[in-house]
């Protein structure tokens, strides 16, 4: 499962984004979220909070979706290469590994509880926050990764929906979160469509009315009529990046099975943006979109 797009995405609604993954740890004053290339070395920093205007912390995140052995090293080299383009800066680097076991053994002295680092496993805090603050919208994004059981997700799924949509956030916050949200149920159900997810999250607004109808999943023909213009741009836009994500894959690994063109023919702009976004890191078509669902 490719997971660090949501998780970039996620954290840049801002500081609760910041506090949720961390287990409770909060910026004091203001921060501004980005991604940064250290210029010469072209060393990527995915997730960056940088004080806006005072004197406090740089945090640099690390998001681990899966176990590599170079993670700690990979984070302390990047925090490097910022402290030496920054020298006067506090540099905090920040681990965040979907399970306890992702952690890597070495460098030993940064599993140390002293350790100049944070480090947090997604099953252990998030749990405690989906219990302490079920109605904190920046929790339930997550319930797809923490409710085993798809008859209760299913049954919860409308709720949670709300929860994000009727939260008291500025709106491009609550398109992040409901991206968020969107994109963990498609990793979770992956043999449905775009258009029966949604209809699982949302049961009251007429599918055809929706925002996320028109961005995620669009039906029929151009038409003439307005309606049938907005389906046909929407999608175009899906279809476009689906045909270009395809042509990219069978460049890359040769043809692709009828399984993987279907997946992708049926995946949400979100989904197919992180796989475009993820294809030159993918060893093969499997580890990029998963494997072909029945």
């Amino acid at each position: 499962m490719k997971t660090d797009h949501p998780i970039y995405l996620f954290l840049s609604a801002g500081a609760e984004a910041f506090r949720v993954l961390t287990g409770g740890r909060e910026l004091v004053g203001p921060y501004r979220f980005c991604s940064l290339t250290i210029k010469g070395l072209e060393r990527r920093l995915d997730g960056i909070f940088e004080p806006d205007g005072h004197d406090g912390p740089v945090y640099v995140v690390e998001f681990q979706g899966q176990h590599a052995d170079s993670a700690w090293y990979n984070l302390l080299t990047k925090i490097g290469l910022y402290g030496e383009a920054h020298p006067h800066r506090d540099v905090i680097g920040v681990g965040i590994f979907l399970r306890e076991q992702d952690r890597p053994r070495f460098p030993r002295w940064a599993n140390q509880a002293q350790a100049p680092l944070l480090q947090v496993a997604l099953r252990q805090v998030l749990p405690n926050w989906l219990a302490r603050e079920p109605d904190n919208p920046y929790v339930a994004v997550f319930a797809p990764l923490l409710i085993a059981d798809d008859d209760d997700l299913r049954a919860r799924a409308q709720g949670l929906w709300r929860t994000v949509q009727e939260a008291s956030l500025a709106p491009e916050v609550r398109e992040i979160l409901g991206q968020v949200l969107e994109f963990w149920f498609f990793e979770r159900f992956r043999g449905l469509t775009a258009k029966e997810i949604w209809a699982m999250l949302n049961l009251v607004t007429p599918i055809q009315e929706t925002k996320a109808y028109q961005s995620i999943y669009a039906e029929g023909e151009v038409k003439g009529k307005a309606d049938g213009k907005v389906e046909g741009k929407a999608e175009g836009k899906v279809e476009g990046k689906a045909e270009s994500l395809k042509r990219l894959l069978a460049r890359r690994f040769g043809p692709l099975s009828a399984g993987a063109e279907q997946r992708i023919d049926t995946a949400p702009v979100a989904q197919l943006d992180a796989w475009l976004d993820g294809i030159f890191d993918a060893v093969n078509v499997e580890d990029l979109i998963g494997p072909a669902s029945g």
